[in-house]
């Protein structure tokens, strides 16, 4: 039985013919439609033909860029049509921060795992979208003020053993601030609490 849900095409966008065509046989596999595309300008239409699941979306494209192809599938579609960022040049974290910050739910720097990459479009295809962006003030006000230290470390980049160093405390208490950090603001990953951080900003 495929393993797509209603709208389960999956659109694979990106200008590099191999890496496109590679995706979308990873994913074929796995028993979803897909749609290849590699412009961003061409996205839309598609998507107001037929209406995605997920968009596997490359950040430098022809035509409009992937980020401008996010902002314009957010206005069109809400959180009905979920995005994963996928390059292989903005790579650094506060590139996957910006994404996730523009509204992707996913970001993944190339060269990309196949089992990985199945395993979240799976996710992103099966799990509703989650409303981290509803009041986030009060999320964000509900920190303590060690916590709001660690996301404001995160979201400059730094790793869990350089938090640690910066605040003197063990990488453990770290790793237990952040799981709060997590529950407090209602995100499933640190990526997605940083975008929470950044939306403020």
């Amino acid at each position: 039985m495929p393993a797509a849900e209603p709208h389960g095409t999956i659109f694979v966008v990106d200008d590099d013919a191999g890496f496109r065509s590679y995706v979308a046989d990873l994913l074929e596999s796995a028993g979803y439609r897909t749609t290849q595309l590699d412009d961003g300008s061409a996205v839309l239409a598609a998507a107001e033909a037929d209406q995605p699941a997920v968009v596997v979306l490359d950040v430098q494209l022809p035509g409009l860029n992937g980020y401008e192809v996010c902002h314009e599938l957010r206005d069109r579609f809400g959180d009905e049509v979920r995005v994963l960022f996928v390059s292989g040049e903005r790579i650094d974290a506060l590139d996957r921060s910006a994404g996730l910050l523009l509204g992707a739910d996913d970001y993944m720097v190339k060269p990309v795992d196949g089992g990985e990459l199945i395993a979240r479009v799976r996710r992103l295809v099966t799990t509703p979208s989650v409303e981290y962006s509803a009041t986030p003030d009060a999320k964000l006000d509900s920190l303590t003020k060690r916590e709001r230290e660690v996301l404001d470390l995160l979201a400059e980049g730094r790793q869990q053993d350089e938090i640690a160093r910066e605040l003197v405390i063990s990488p453990k208490t770290v790793a237990t601030h952040i799981q709060h950090i997590l529950g407090k603001l209602e995100v499933r990953s640190r990526a997605q609490a940083v975008a929470v951080a950044l939306r403020r900003r």
